[in-house]
């Protein structure tokens, strides 16, 4: 079926902050009072994911900021562009032409903040750890490709990998890849609890209320060795149940900044007073929310069922209506503003239509109404996931070809541990890039052994199309392999692309340095704001 494609805007400037400076930014501050932020995040320890901060458990967006904070990588990502910056190493690179060896240096005199040396060994047992427990919903996908490490002298670290991978500088910049003492976190398994031995900007303390965390206290780590620049000595981070009283918090003056996550009533708000004790940071985002399907399932393993729940759903009445154009509709995995980004959803199936999706289902000879339920998180992405997937249930039992049901799972642990185990047909997902590259929209999710456990092996992607796409280091070069993968996902719908989203703080008037702290990559970078 030939559809015109549809033509959104890219992102101009993907990674570069929209609202110029407010206040002083040379980081004098006030005297080195904490600066208080607040997040409705949650980070608990659970039977199941007992070590929300051990980097080889944690792999969501919240734990992650935690640990950028506290633990260095190798290289990290600067305030702009997409290229990595060394951070604990002094120099890096490619030592071959295939993507095959990458080689650090180490600066001079690193430390934990226990007074522990950090040297090749630590690096080297960092990643050896992480293949080694290889924790089931943790982010080793991201170097599961190295083949061994070497560590030819204590400042010099080799990377040997399996196969080429033109993006392992950028992985090495995430948590996946931090540097643990080797004398501290166990070998073979998690470091259970609220604890961080790290060497990074900061160190912190975490204060928890039974096994979820309620509050952070970074405080500038004097022994740091990196490339950060601290501009603030002490930073608290609360933890609301809700973005309500989060805001409620900083108009009291009880917090100085507020990220994560606002309803989009209250971005709206905060955009239209214009009040002047009050400021909103607004950055285009590369966050992108999904359906996912377990395609073993009976109910919707037939791909037809899958292509009439994507001919049903539409976009842009979810996004005017649930989350006040606070996102935009997103019609492939790869989000606008990315290398090799193409509308092929919309392309395949254009505007929603009953008819069309009643034809699909026809010709599949599928009897119905089609009874399928849909799972969410209740409060992990935000206050708006209920009313999302009630805008959803309505838009697809339209017609009546579908006989859609329900289910909020509060606790994301289990939420995320009963969805590898394939215990959901189709569910809501959210993705934060691991970096900003096109491969993290595309290698997480098929072949086997994928981030989603769903069943679903695209043998050309995952044969072809991606490894001739891993060592190329123009990445320009890569679209038209990523615009042929994106098409394969439209017919075969493993997932369906839903909205993209956007990255808000706000804070109050005496914060300098906020238009810093936000990237579409999701960093936060707290280090960048001061009281000024």
């Amino acid at each position: 079926m030939n559809r015109k494609t549809l033509v959104l805007p890219a992102l101009a400037g993907l990674l570069v902050p929209t609202l110029a400076a407010c206040g002083s930014s040379d980081g004098s501050g006030d005297g080195g009072k904490p600066i208080k932020v607040g997040t409705t995040a949650q980070l608990e320890a659970t039977k199941d994911a007992p070590a929300p901060l051990d980097p080889a458990q944690a792999y969501d967006v919240d734990a992650w900021n935690v640990l950028r904070g506290t633990l260095q990588t190798l290289m990290r990502l600067p305030r702009t562009g997409t290229a990595p910056v060394p951070e604990a190493a002094e120099s890096c690179g490619f030592r071959d032409t295939q993507s095959e060896q990458y080689r650090c240096k180490l600066r001079d005199g690193l430390k934990f903040t226990n007074g522990h040396a950090l040297t090749s060994k630590d690096v080297k047992f960092s990643i050896d750890r992480m293949l080694a427990i290889k924790y089931d919903r943790g982010p080793v996908s991201l170097v599961d490709n190295v083949d061994k490490v070497e560590t030819p002298s204590e400042s010099e670290v080799v990377f040997h990998l399996k196969k080429p991978d033109a993006t392992f500088p950028q992985k090495l910049a995430t948590p996946a890849a931090a540097i643990v003492d080797s004398e501290v976190y166990p070998k073979n398994g998690l470091y259970k609890g609220f604890e961080v031995a790290g060497s990074g900007p900061y160190t912190v303390k975490v204060e928890h209320s039974g096994e979820r965390v309620s509050k952070a206290v970074f405080t500038k780590n004097p022994e740091y060795k990196g490339g950060i620049e601290v501009k603030n000595s002490t930073v608290e981070m609360k933890f609301f149940d809700d973005s309500e009283g989060m805001e409620k918090a900083l108009r009291k003056g009880d917090i100085d900044l507020m990220n994560r996550s606002l309803a989009p009533d209250q971005i709206k708000g905060l955009e239209n007073a214009r009040d002047e004790h009050v400021r909103l940071q607004a950055v285009p985002g590369s966050e992108i929310r999904y359906l996912a399907f377990n395609t073993d399932n009976p109910s919707v393993s037939d791909k037809a069922v899958r292509q009439a729940m994507a001919q049903l759903i539409n976009r842009s009445a979810l996004v005017r209506d649930v989350y006040s154009y606070t996102g935009d509709p997103l019609y492939s995995m790869v989000p606008k503003g990315l290398t090799g980004h193409i509308n092929s959803f919309f392309t395949k199936y254009g505007s929603p239509s009953v008819p069309a999706a009643r034809k699909i289902l026809q010709q599949a000879h599928i009897n119905t109404p089609v009874k399928l339920t849909l799972t969410y998180t209740t409060n992990h992405y935000g206050s708006s996931t209920a009313k999302e997937f009630k805008t959803l249930q309505s838009q697809l039992n339209q017609g009546g070809l579908f006989d859609v049901s329900l289910k909020g799972v509060d606790s994301w642990q289990q939420f995320r541990k009963e969805q590898t185990e394939g215990k959901y047909a189709a569910y809501g997902m959210g993705w934060f890039a691991d970096l900003p590259d096109a491969d993290n929209y595309i290698a997480p999710f098929f072949g086997k052994g994928n981030v989603l456990n769903n069943n679903y092996d695209a043998k050309r992607i995952t044969s072809k199309l991606l490894p001739g796409t891993a060592g190329q280091p123009d990445r320009q070069a890569t679209k038209p392999a990523f615009r042929e993968m994106q098409d394969i996902v439209a017919e075969d719908l493993p997932v369906i692309p839903i909205w993209q989203g956007k990255q808000y703080a706000v804070a109050g008037e005496n914060i300098a340095g906020l238009q810093w702290t936000l990237d579409a990559s999701t960093v936060f970078r707290f280090w960048e704001i001061s009281k000024g």
